[in-house]
């Protein structure tokens, strides 16, 4: 997890060299692929996304005021890029998260087959939830953001936030019980 200190030093800023770009595309480079490829639900469009974050960030780090972490506010950037590029364009084919792995154990065919039913299954029924409520479950669970992060960047409050978090493990519950069946 970021250190709220971690690139505190640009708040005083209008400049960042290529070292602290490359430095930051490091630390933070898939965290925002994965969160545009949450709302896009498509690979290319994510990467494309992530590189315009970075971009901006390096063109207006001096806008960066500190009320957030640096990662809420490469978020930030990310989700109004997203957001901008679902509006205009062409609905997306749906293509399955990266992030869901199977753990690296040793085992049989048989056992890996299953399991990446399982996983694949999942991720079906993470990408088939609103967008709201898979934004808020990815915010919270994959990328680690607390509740008033996930609030802040959402633009809505932590009480809607923890809603929704609610609504989306209920339906995931809901749906996975009746894959079982």
């Amino acid at each position: 997890m970021e250190s709220r200190m971690e690139f505190q030093y640009l708040i005083n800023t209008d400049s960042m060299s290529e070292t602290e770009l490359c430095r930051l595309m490091t630390t933070y480079g898939d965290d925002v692929r994965r969160y545009a490829y949450a709302i896009t639900r498509n690979q290319e469009q994510a990467k494309d996304i992530a590189q315009e974050v970075f971009l901006k960030a390096f063109h207006h780090v001096g806008s960066f005021r500190g009320n957030s972490s640096f990662k809420t506010w490469l978020f930030a950037i990310a989700r109004n890029l997203a957001i901008n590029e679902m509006r205009s364009s062409y609905v997306r084919r749906i293509v399955l998260f990266e992030w869901v792995h199977p753990q690296a154990n040793e085992r049989s065919a048989e056992s890996d087959y299953f399991a990446e039913q399982s996983v694949q299954e999942l991720r079906g029924i993470i990408l088939s939830l609103p967008a709201k409520l898979r934004e808020a479950l990815i915010l919270t669970l994959e990328h680690e953001l607390t509740m008033a992060e996930a609030a802040s960047l959402m633009g809505v409050s932590e009480g809607t936030v923890k809603s929704r978090l609610h609504r989306a493990r209920k339906i995931i519950n809901k749906k996975w019980k009746e894959a079982e069946r």
